[in-house]
């Protein structure tokens, strides 16, 4: 019996040593503990909140067992005070072992309410109840045993009729399960401290998300909806039974490894100039502000020249004709400026430049207005003449390598992080998601074979979203069908890969988002 049990303590340890999952493990715990004292029932309760006083923290009621009948109960929390046995148990670090609650001592400090039996239609009699403890003593939970068996397979139907088989806890069973709670106390804790730790890498994620996001609003929900198709695409590769794929499976930490690598995929960004990150248009508002500025005075600077002009055909005596002409030249050249200024605006959208508007912009870099003091000045400058003839979206090819640069970052920053063994590869799969199979990505100029998986999952899913989001505002959001037609352009000139966007469209990884792209 004592070689059994010492192998059954054995067992139950190993076991519960090794669950990381707290529901998991809780219920493992109260499980193994009727199981090794023949108890019919049970109860946990984990101590909840961070007071240093445990008398203003509760008792979380989490879970309860029984073999006799099935239970629907929902979870509760009650102070921790002397008046209840579990919480007498909790404040006094101290095992009870009663033989029949409905008879306790009259001076007993603790009391047991019996309206939870009168409600199933149960009779609770032996209990016994333990803290849980942690390696320093601290209470974090409550262990309770109900209704010890002579026959463990027995049901206690009739309650009310027969309780001759059920008897006290004996002094082996109360060892046993002494024993199992100071084994459980430290997995719970162990426990405890790896979901704590999860949360607070979890929150640690989200928050660098936050941060990014608000250095570029525009961009606001992309590393989300990034990690969110990326996450799906994954799941669906591993559902391929049939080409390339078929052999590719996940474990639940290669798949939270991929959502972190998804979400921070673009925190280098924060290492970019916060005004390029959200220029929207060709120029900088203050650019766009100086320009305008520029060409009011340089209409000004013609009214004055034209003034003039026409003061000197007054004064020479000059006929109404001649003075009518100069009108019509201010006139004119004021409609040229006007007009000139309207092509500026129009070339400052972010969109493909019409062959005329180049034409039309170099006409006004190569031309002058007279300033104040009398010096010929450029309408344009050549930084607003670079910025002006981007043919396509906001950012100069400086800016652009600029924004480029964030992959980098991202690595850089990335790879300083403690991720452990479970995620050791987050920088790695991050920093690689602008790479292209035919190795004219960056920031490395990888090759098919040298890019993970995940960032080619990541790729697929970055530029799908890039396209389809409707919160850029330089540009307008491309429907559902044609981004899929520019993915397939992209596996066509060797960009990205073939089977994944096939896998990525048959499972529409998109149809999870909040908003799925229509």
């Amino acid at each position: 019996r004592y070689r059994y049990e010492i192998g059954e303590l054995l067992e139950i340890a190993k076991a519960i040593t090794t669950e990381r999952d707290i529901d998991k493990l809780l219920a493992l715990i109260l499980e193994k503990s009727r199981f090794i004292t023949g108890a019919d029932a049970g109860s946990i309760y984990v101590v909840e909140g961070d007071d240093p006083d445990i008398h203003r923290r509760r008792l979380h009621f989490k879970l309860t067992q029984n073999d006799s009948m099935t239970l629907d109960f929902s979870e509760f929390t009650v102070p921790i005070n002397e008046r209840s046995i579990s919480g007498f148990a909790a404040l006094n670090r101290k095992t009870l072992n009663i033989a029949d609650v409905y008879r306790l001592p009259a001076d007993s400090p603790y009391g047991f309410d019996p309206s939870y039996d009168a409600k199933i239609g149960y009779r609770t009699k032996s209990m016994i109840t333990t803290p849980l403890l942690s390696r320093v003593g601290e209470v974090i939970g409550v262990l309770q045993l109900i209704n010890k068996k002579t026959d463990p397979s027995a049901k206690l139907i009739n309650v009310d009729e027969d309780m001759s088989g059920v008897i006290a806890f004996d002094e082996r069973s109360q060892d046993l399960l002494t024993t199992l709670a100071s084994l459980a106390g430290i997995a719970l804790e162990n426990a405890i401290l790896y979901e704590e730790n999860r949360q607070m890498l979890e929150g640690f994620v989200r928050a660098s998300v936050e941060a990014i996001e608000q250095r570029d609003p525009t961009t606001s929900g992309h590393s989300i909806r990034v990690a969110e198709m990326t996450v799906a695409l994954a799941l669906a590769v591993e559902r391929e039974s049939t080409g390339p794929y078929k052999d590719v499976s996940w474990r639940p930490d290669d798949v939270k490894e991929l959502e972190y690598a998804s979400l921070l995929h673009d925190f280098g960004k924060i290492g970019v100039r916060e005004q390029v990150l959200v220029k929207a248009k060709k120029l900088y508002p203050y650019d766009l502000q100086l320009i305008e500025r520029r060409f009011a005075l340089a209409i000004r600077s013609l009214e004055v020249t034209m003034l003039r002009k026409k003061l000197d055909a007054v004064e020479r005596g000059e006929s109404a004709a001649e003075l009518e002409a100069i009108d019509e030249e201010l006139a004119s050249r004021r409609e040229e400026l006007a007009q000139a200024l309207a092509t500026v605006r129009k070339a400052n959208e972010p969109k493909v430049l019409e062959g005329g508007d180049y034409e039309m912009i170099e006409w006004i870099a190569n031309s002058t207005y007279i300033d104040e003091n009398g010096t010929d000045q450029p309408l344009l400058l050549p930084s607003e003449v670079e910025c002006l003839s981007v043919p396509r979206g906001s950012l100069t090819p400086k800016e652009f390598d600029e924004i480029r640069s964030h992959v980098v970052h991202t690595f850089e920053f990335l790879k300083t992080i403690p991720w452990g063994r479970k995620f050791r590869r987050v920088a790695q799969i991050a920093g690689a998601h602008h790479e292209r199979l035919d190795g004219t990505g960056y920031p490395k100029r990888l090759h098919g074979p040298e890019i993970p998986l995940q960032s080619k999952m990541m790729t697929v899913s970055d530029i799908f979203d890039a396209l389809t989001a409707a919160d850029r505002p330089y540009k307008k959001a491309v429907p559902l069908a044609r981004a899929l037609d520019i993915l397939n352009m992209e596996v066509k000139q060797s960009h990205i890969d073939g089977d994944l966007v096939r896998i990525f469209t048959e499972s529409q990884a998109w149809a999870g988002l909040d908003k799925p792209p229509s």
